[in-house]
């Protein structure tokens, strides 16, 4: 049997390149689960994967792709059956492991997820790992005592993947929402998605002399990290807490511990790769029932398998705005 896949692969003078192939069967990795992929999406990591490598792929030829969502096909693993819808994220599938953007995949059975009741699979990749990301933040919050009535939540990064969901989210929530970009072209965008207000980066990016400002935010997701970060930090309501998921913007903090130290504010972060499978299970529950679909509708585009060296390209720019769901049989 063959099928179609988009294959990466590094020349001699390590520059890669992309293309779609059919391939035999007998290429994919050893597995307990062979899934028929019906759709897949695009993340940041899966821009480094298609592109320079960002250190994530170990060995090519490489399929990216690191969610996917379709029907088990053969299994050896007492959980899953032939005709059982699943979904995969993380567990470095797409970067260590053949991932998503092929027709079929071959994994571990422990890295699955059974189709939350009342999602298509093309639900599931609208989401991928960038909202599964948001659900697991929005969790954490409350866990440390986030709720509505404690005053707007900040969203940095709001018009990217991660945000878009937590945006439309937190607001079907009951939340206000505050949303932070660098873009003026994506207000309307993320008022429709349920932002109270819009944040101009310039606003929160430079980092300032006093540890400690006016207490503004009752939680915060940030995906952007670096100076952004430190400034927010110091902008949190007294015990409140911020979810780290990103760092577009820089993996330094220049920070200062006085804001955990006088107001007890609390840096979380959150790790969607390794997560155990029963936390998993609760987040995509939650996804199911707590994410507006046709909010999420509107910010979706379509893709197919030969779209994805362009858009890849694109994500690392940041030019790309909401979900890209990938059809891999399109």
């Amino acid at each position: 049997m063959t099928f179609k896949a988009l294959i990466v692969d590094k020349d001699e003078d390590g520059k890669t390149s992309a293309s779609i192939q059919q391939i035999e069967e007998t290429r994919l990795p050893e597995g307990d689960v062979t899934v028929n992929v019906e759709y897949s999406t695009l993340n940041y990591k899966d821009g480094l994967c298609l592109g320079p490598g960002g250190g994530l792929v170990r060995t090519y030829p490489h399929v990216p792709g690191i969610d996917f969502a379709g029907t088990v096909d053969e299994s050896s693993d007492d959980w899953y059956q032939p005709g059982d819808k699943v979904v995969l994220t993380g567990w470095r599938v797409g970067e260590a492991w053949w991932g998503g953007y092929a027709q079929r995949a071959r994994v571990k059975g422990e890295w699955l997820v059974p189709l939350p009741q009342g999602l298509t699979t093309r639900d599931a990749m609208a989401v991928g790992t960038a909202g599964f990301t948001a659900m697991l933040a929005i969790m954490a919050l409350e866990d440390h005592g986030l709720k509505p009535e404690n005053g707007p939540v900040l969203v940095t990064g709001a018009a990217g993947g991660v945000g878009s969901v937590a945006t439309a989210i937190l607001s079907n929530l009951g939340y206000e929402v505050a949303a932070v970009t660098g873009r003026e072209s994506t207000w309307e965008y993320l008022k429709a998605l349920g932002a109270s207000r819009i944040v101009p980066r310039d606003d929160v990016s430079e980092t300032v002399k006093r540890p400690l400002e006016s207490e503004t935010w009752a939680g915060c997701i940030d995906a952007v990290g670096g100076s952004m970060l430190a400034r927010i930090l110091g902008q949190m309501k007294y015990g409140a807490s911020v979810a780290a998921v990103g760092l577009a913007g820089g993996a330094a903090l220049p920070a200062t511990v006085v804001p955990f130290l006088l107001r007890g504010v609390n840096l979380l972060g959150i790790d969607s790769v390794m997560k155990p499978y029963d936390a998993r299970l609760k987040a995509w529950e939650r996804l199911a029932k707590d994410l507006p679909m046709d909010k999420l509708e509107t910010v979706i585009q379509t893709a197919t398998l030969e779209d994805l060296p362009r858009l890849g390209a694109d994500i690392l720019k940041g030019q790309v705005k909401g979900r890209v769901v990938v059809d891999v049989n399109a």
